[in-house]
């Protein structure tokens, strides 16, 4: 039996005894005098009272104490402990780990709600939460700033109301022109079923896609500024300060008798500028109008043979070398592709002092094409393959970046690493060979 149930049973016992002993001394020897009969019936129920009311205290105490934790843990107060020990310590005990547990649980809800609500202000997204209702429930400020409106004047309206009723019956996940009342733009919208207390809602993620695209835009006209300045001025500069020179030289009276020189030597200057600007340009332009890619079966080793051969600058100095290899046949602009495969070649050749080797070989499901010399290897840049960057004398800058832009446009890649085995630098080309057959064959 548990202790609890030992002790109210043993109390009852304890106080029916009184009764017990007056009946029983009744039966064995009763009194002749009828006062002492009375006088012994009145000490018995005396006694049982008492005794009834040390019972009564003792298990009803305990209770109210129960029921006092137990209406503060209903309360929300887990603050309160009762005191172990007792007729009902173990039961205080286990109420006490209860409180403790729903404390800590508390905390962590708060410490999650209050991280949930400095995300949501923290992001750039409206998010909205509609009861199954669809009436506002929440929102984050960015939604607000897109409603513009005071939070208190939107709780409780309708999706409806707040015209976004549309974005809802829309698809759950779409890009589309709406107009807010604090502006109008292109929007990347996100809604989704939910569910809370057994009860149905929705949310809504509004991102506004233009303005990001407007920053990238902006930021990108900017670098394509800066690039364009520094080679427009790298050219105008000097082109300005020699024609200024012809002109005092030539406002001279008499000329000089070595004027014919002078001015073959500055307008030669004035002609290497000026090509060179021009010869910008016309990079430029390849990589502003590269067209799409017009697929067919090409024989990439068949492809980098022709490449190899080629008389390329400085190629009659270093020997280009084609390893043997496994035909590699891909769905590809032979075109394009043999642009990719010159430029790298080239960048080999102008670094190489010795032999340049090309090799080809099969790498999962792509086909892989290495470019390998034995030069300085690539300079610790981040900007091998931004546009114009370049450090070579007289380079364009296009190269890499206008390889990498015909490889990526095939489903591939370019990658320039130094070579682990010995001094160079290892130039990696790979395109896809899975759609070869399939590209072929609508060809």
């Amino acid at each position: 039996m548990p202790r609890f149930e030992r002790r109210v049973l043993g109390g009852a016992l304890l106080v029916a005894a009184p009764a017990l002993l007056a009946v029983l001394a009744l039966v064995l020897q009763p009194p002749a005098d009828a006062a002492a009969r009375w006088v012994l019936f009145a000490a018995a129920a005396a006694l049982t009272a008492a005794l009834a009311r040390w019972q009564y205290r003792r298990v009803v105490f305990p209770l109210y104490t129960l029921a006092g934790l137990l209406e503060a843990l209903r309360e929300g107060d887990y603050s309160l402990r009762g005191v172990q020990g007792g007729v009902l310590g173990d039961v205080v005990y286990d109420i006490n780990a209860l409180a403790e547990r729903l404390q800590k649980e508390r905390l962590a809800f708060e410490e999650s709600t209050h991280l949930l609500g400095k995300t949501l202000a923290a992001l750039d997204s409206g998010v909205f939460v509609f009861d199954e209702a669809l009436r506002l429930r929440l929102l984050n400020p960015a939604g607000q700033r897109l409603l513009d409106a005071e939070r208190h004047r939107l709780f409780g309206l309708s999706a409806a109301e707040l015209g976004l009723a549309g974005l809802l019956d829309g698809p759950a996940d779409q890009v589309t022109m709406h107009t807010f009342p604090s502006r109008s733009g292109r929007f990347q919208v996100r809604h989704a079923a939910l569910r809370s207390g057994g009860r149905g809602g929705r949310l809504l993620v509004v991102n506004d896609v233009g303005r990001v695209l407007r920053e990238e835009e902006r930021a990108a006209w900017q670098r394509l500024l800066r690039v364009l300045g520094h080679e427009v001025n790298n050219s105008l500069a000097p082109i300005q300060s020699m024609a200024g020179t012809l002109a005092t030289l030539a406002a001279r009276e008499p000329l000089p008798e070595d004027w014919r020189e002078d001015f073959r030597s500055g307008l030669e200057v004035i002609g290497n500028r000026a090509g060179a600007l021009a010869r910008f340009l016309t990079g430029y332009g390849k990589l502003a109008r590269l067209p799409p890619p017009q697929r067919a079966a090409v024989d990439l080793r068949e492809l980098a043979g022709k490449v190899a051969r080629l008389p390329l600058a400085r190629s009659a100095e270093r020997r280009v070398t084609l390893e043997e290899g496994e035909p590699l046949v891909v769905a590809a602009d032979a075109d394009q592709v043999a642009q990719a495969l010159i430029n790298l070649v080239q960048n080999a050749v102008d670094a190489a002092s010795g032999e340049v080797r090309v090799r080809l070989r099969r790498q999962g499901g792509r086909a892989l094409v290495e470019v390998e010399d034995d030069g300085p290897g690539p300079p610790p840049s981040d900007n091998l393959f931004v546009p114009f960057f370049t450090t070579k004398p007289g380079g364009s800058g296009i190269g890499l970046a206008l390889a990498r832009q015909i490889a990526e446009a095939h489903g591939g890649g370019v990658a320039l690493t130094a070579r682990e085995d010995a001094r160079g630098a290892l130039a990696r080309l790979w395109l896809p060979l899975e759609t070869a057959a399939g590209s072929a064959a609508g060809d």
